[in-house]
């Protein structure tokens, strides 16, 4: 075979079975693992549906340092399915703006180029992205709650998207938060509940309000005021022609306060609100305004969650709360008490009764130092040196010590159904506090009683006495043993004459088993025995402001 000549050579590269054949790639594909990668500024985005939607409040710290030392975190990228360019996949769209400053400012290379590590589009896409943005904001700087809860009803839509849900059939509070847990996002149910009212129902009267960091407790404030609000309206104006309805009402009052958090006052919206609705229904404003605080104060019982206990300071004395924060109470020397359940007011942070704009602090504080007297039956027996001592050998033994601050106002989880539920057996809220409203609590607490029993009809109000009254059915005699102590008892209570058949006498010998139980009969429910210490504890206090002992002390504490 003859040499080849370099013509010849180059002739065979050259031949056209060289040449491709097939299409030509116009981009490479991603990475199907995660890969360590340098983008450009005009290759990357912000992640689109990101839920911080205000500033970061670290913002200048931030930039400040990765102007001095660079970026030290790196943030995580993707990109969707046929995009052409990257997004931010998981916290980073601040760090992603202040490099596009700094490059604006310096033109500085390290500022444009920017290593990251990308990451696969995930297979469930927009709900993965979403779940991440909300955690990873919350460990870097904390969004506002109308920022979070914005981001919860998008995540709700995705969900609904990914399960193939039309509008109608939105996803149940309960399944959100299950799922959120589930995609390292966890969310009470309660939770989601208020922010799903900030969003539909205060967002359009007072977006400036919210975006400038209204917290959740103001929120839930908002909210229960709203409902029991609506529930007086509904009541009143059932068959009644009226110019507006209670949504757009509630919605021109509200608007009216949409300025910044420090100057807001949950009590001056319920005043405003409550004085536009008694021209409009024709009704007086202390009883309307008595009306809705009843139905508050059910709401919150159901509504509200106990204050988390805060780290013990080093004085007793009871810091002032910050406006947009859950204030936990201190902690101070356990005195020899009961310890009571906590009242709505107190678990939500916001009290019943709120003053005006200037003194909204500093009067929940003093609310809660007089409501924490009010637990105190007896001043305990120490010193503080002996509280140190205890102090010491508790944390020696591995032991917690009783804090009574923290406890008094929290420590027994009650919530006795009926018309007036029970969330403080002990305490008295200050529009209770008269002889008349006391006696129609009393006689409804009565007639729950009487009612496990089966014996309700035989209880009757009274405007005298302790506000009840027993009367005993013609067979009396022939009543169930159950049924005539639980009667009997009730009738010993108010007092008043033994009605016939009747045996108080035969109270001695059933008390035990109608309390705790022995097998003789049923024994009173836990809800009935929680209703007949609260029946107890209002005849006390009704005594008291009757003879005139309790009426210069605060309706917290006992006689």
């Amino acid at each position: 075979m003859a040499d080849m000549t370099p013509d010849d050579m180059a002739a065979k590269l050259l031949a056209s079975g060289f040449e491709r054949s097939g299409p030509s790639a116009a981009a490479l594909t991603d990475p199907i693992a995660d890969t360590p990668m340098v983008v450009t500024l005009d290759q990357l985005r912000p992640y689109d549906h990101d839920p911080r939607v205000t500033r970061n409040p670290a913002y200048e710290d931030i930039k400040a340092s990765i102007r001095e030392r660079g970026l030290d975190a790196s943030p995580a990228i993707t990109r969707r399915p046929g995009e052409l360019h990257y997004i931010i996949r998981n916290g980073g769209n601040t760090r992603l703006a202040i490099l596009r400053e700094l490059w604006s400012e310096t033109k500085d290379e390290r500022f444009f180029r920017i290593p990251c590590l990308f990451r696969p589009w995930p297979q469930r896409g927009e709900v993965v992205m979403l779940t991440g943005h909300l955690a990873e904001n919350e460990l870097r700087g904390g969004l506002s709650f109308i920022e979070r809860a914005l981001g919860v009803e998008k995540a709700r839509e995705f969900y609904e998207q990914e399960m193939g849900r039309d509008s109608g059939q939105p996803l149940s509070q309960s399944e959100l938060a299950r799922r959120l847990t589930a995609d390292g996002f966890p969310l009470p149910q309660s939770h989601i509940s208020r922010m799903q009212d900030a969003v539909h129902y205060l967002l359009p009267a007072i977006p400036n309000l919210l975006y400038g960091g209204l917290g959740r407790h103001q929120v839930e404030r908002l909210a229960v005021l709203r409902k029991a609000c609506e529930r007086t309206w509904e009541r009143r104006a059932l068959g009644r022609s009226l110019l507006v309805d209670f949504a757009t009402l509630f919605q021109d009052v509200l608007a009216q306060f949409d300025a910044q958090p420090d100057n807001f006052s949950p009590q001056r919206v319920q005043d405003e609100l409550v004085g536009q609705m008694v021209e409009l229904l024709e009704a007086d404003y202390d009883t309307l305004a008595l009306e809705i605080d009843d139905t508050e104060s059910r709401q919150r019982a159901l509504t509200s969650d106990p204050a988390p206990p805060a780290a013990r300071p080093a004085a007793p004395t009871a810091p002032a709360p910050e406006p947009q924060r859950s204030s936990s109470p201190p902690s101070t020397p356990a005195p020899s008490v009961q310890p009571a359940a906590p009242s709505p007011s107190t678990s939500s942070g916001v009290g019943l009764v709120v003053p005006a704009v200037g003194t909204e602090g500093m009067h929940q504080d003093g609310q809660r130092d007089e409501r924490l007297q009010g637990h105190i039956v007896s001043p305990a027996p120490t010193t503080e040196r002996l509280q140190s001592i205890q102090r010491m050998v508790a944390d020696q033994m591995g032991d917690k010590l009783p804090d009574f601050d923290v406890d008094a106002l929290r420590a027994i989880p009650v919530q006795a159904g009926g018309l007036y539920p029970i969330s403080d057996v002990w305490y008295i809220e200050p529009g209770l506090d008269v002889p008349d409203r006391l006696r129609v609590h009393i006689a409804q607490f009565a007639r729950e009683i009487a009612e496990e029993a089966g014996v309700a009809e035989q209880v009757e109000s009274s405007d005298g006495g302790i506000g009840f009254a027993c009367v005993a059915p013609p067979a009396a005699r022939a009543m169930p043993p159950f049924a005539r102590a639980v009667l009997t008892l009730l009738q010993a209570l108010c007092a008043a004459r033994v009605a016939a058949g009747l045996d108080r006498a035969r109270l001695a010998d059933d008390l035990a088993p109608l309390l705790y139980g022995s097998g003789a009969y049923p024994r009173l429910s836990d809800a009935g025995l929680v209703k007949l210490f609260r029946l107890l504890r209002l005849a006390r206090r009704l005594v008291d402001l009757e003879s005139g002992a309790g009426a210069s002390a605060a309706p917290g504490h006992g006689a």
